[in-house]
């Protein structure tokens, strides 16, 4: 009797073993879409990857807490997103600097990349619910009732801030820079070096 006990309990400990093998590797194939999530909720890929690794880290400690044979996915996105405002929130708050204020002093040769710097710096124009919505549901192909659930906000409101956060994403892109203001009566004109 105590050695089929024995046995029991060792093949119960075989198989949640098991169990957590296959969860790690579920998390594994999980790391690319963190990864992207975070580096466009960030705006930094050094930000990024400390946020993916207190996402782990968060998902390590509190694995018990996940169901199994639920959304392991949205799990760690929830994860992911209340870590991102919490970290948001102890920040102290930046003066924030309007590039168009400043694109006069910021001159750089043009290159074929300017449209992806562009999309990143209008990205993180966008107020950071309407981003959140927009980066889960069209980078990470989430559906709304995921989004919904990993930001905790009905559906609906997934439904609006993301058509806002288009919106407003292609105002900012299609916008034309300021033209440059013409130099003052007697002054010499600003001469630009080209190559």
């Amino acid at each position: 009797m105590a050695l089929a006990l024995a046995l029991a309990v060792r093949l119960a400990y075989a198989a949640r073993n098991a169990a957590l093998a296959m969860n790690r590797i579920q998390v594994v194939e999980q790391l690319p879409g963190l990864r992207r999530y975070a580096r466009v909720l960030t705006g930094d890929a050094w930000a990024a990857d400390d946020l993916v690794q207190d996402t782990l880290e968060r998902a390590c400690s509190k694995w018990r807490l996940w169901r199994s044979g639920s959304d392991l996915r949205a799990w760690l996105f929830t994860l992911m997103h209340n870590l991102y405002l919490n970290q948001r929130r102890a920040m102290p708050s930046l003066q924030r600097l309007e590039i168009d204020d400043v694109q006069d002093n910021l001159q750089a040769d043009a290159s074929p990349s300017d449209d992806a710097l562009d999309l990143e710096r209008c990205l993180q124009r966008l107020p950071a619910e309407q981003r959140a919505v927009l980066l889960l549901v069209t980078l990470e192909d989430l559906s709304y009732e995921d989004t919904a659930r990993i930001l905790a906000i009905p559906v609906g409101t997934v439904m609006s801030r993301l058509s806002r956060a288009r919106s407003r994403l292609r105002a900012l892109m299609d916008r034309t820079p300021a033209p440059k203001p013409a130099p003052a009566p007697g002054q010499p004109p600003v001469l630009r070096r080209l190559k």
